[in-house]
């Protein structure tokens, strides 16, 4: 197995950051894009690009044999492939053309595998039965990987909301004074993209052994759920507006997903993996991001 190579599948807000750290660790890092002109701008970052659309079929040979790969791969609605597509198929693509079993393999999933809306506390064992369609879809993939025969050497993180440089959600609506079409009241769980990374990161090392069953699980957050209205007036203070508010109403797929309201607990994930979080309350995050001068777009 060689001992300096990595894989990227999906190397866009988190799997830039790993792909740095991994970088730096001595590693060369083969990365994956839909995009000739996206592989341009990793080959120059010091990456290994590699061109190809992970929700086709994969042609042999063209991913490497590398010691640790990362699957963080996000939904581009303009790409015209279904979430299924992307989410399921493309990791079953990815596993079948991998030339052998990596020492790692870690799939980036999400808490919105979790369906409550009570409030309630969730961890790893608890009752997955997602309300929308990428939270289905993930779970999907997960079943597929534990089922997998590369399942022995993986390790599945459920991502909490990842947020950070460049990535506020509604932050231009509110520097133009427009409302917010979100619930005030139920739970957002947060992870800065920073300590992400970090975690991401934590799962290759030595200290981090790998299980001889199927695919280690670990949900990934701050710990420190917040209110929704509490976060969004804490962000319009920082900038100086005040925050105003227009929640939806009715069944759209928005409005399930802004009703949804659970707490995360990291419990697992800090004991396992020992990661000192730089941002573990979103205030700390926001402040980093939005008073050090940084650009923010919306996301």
């Amino acid at each position: 197995m060689p001992e300096n190579q990595c894989l990227i599948v999906g190397c866009g807000y988190l799997g830039t950051r790993v792909a740095d750290q991994w970088r730096e660790r001595g590693f060369q890092v083969f990365t994956t894009t839909r995009s000739a002109s996206r592989a341009e701008e990793l080959k120059r970052k010091g990456f290994q690009p590699i061109v190809l659309d992970i929700a086709e079929s994969i042609r042999a040979g063209s991913l490497p044999q590398v010691r640790f790969v990362l699957f963080a791969v996000g939904f581009d609605r303009s790409a015209l492939h279904s979430q299924k597509q992307v989410y399921v198929e493309g990791l079953k693509n990815v596993l079948a053309a991998l030339p052998g079993a990596p020492e790692r393999f870690i799939y980036v999933s999400s808490t919105g595998v979790y369906g409550q809306s009570d409030n309630s506390w969730v961890d790893e064992q608890s009752p997955t039965e997602p309300t929308r369609e990428g939270g289905r879809c993930c779970l999907e993939a997960e079943r597929l990987l534990m089922e997998h025969p590369m399942g022995k050497c993986s390790l599945i993180l459920r991502m909490a909301g990842i947020y950070g440089p460049d990535r506020l959600p509604f932050l231009q609506k509110m520097r133009d004074g427009q409302p917010l079409p979100v619930a005030t009241d139920g739970y957002l769980n947060l992870i800065h993209v920073e300590d992400a990374a970090r975690i991401v990161d934590a799962c290759t090392a030595e200290a981090m052994p790998v299980e001889t069953q199927s695919p280690q699980l670990l949900v990934v957050s701050d710990g420190h759920p917040v209110i929704r209205r509490t976060y969004y007036d804490y962000v319009a203070r920082l900038i100086g507006v005040t925050a105003r508010y227009d929640p939806p109403d009715g069944d759209a797929p928005r409005t399930r997903r802004a009703m949804g309201s659970k707490r995360v607990c990291n419990h697992l994930m800090r004991d396992k993996l020992r990661v000192r979080l730089r941002f573990p309350r979103f205030e700390q995050g926001l402040k980093a991001i939005l008073t050090d001068g940084e650009t923010q777009a919306d996301s």
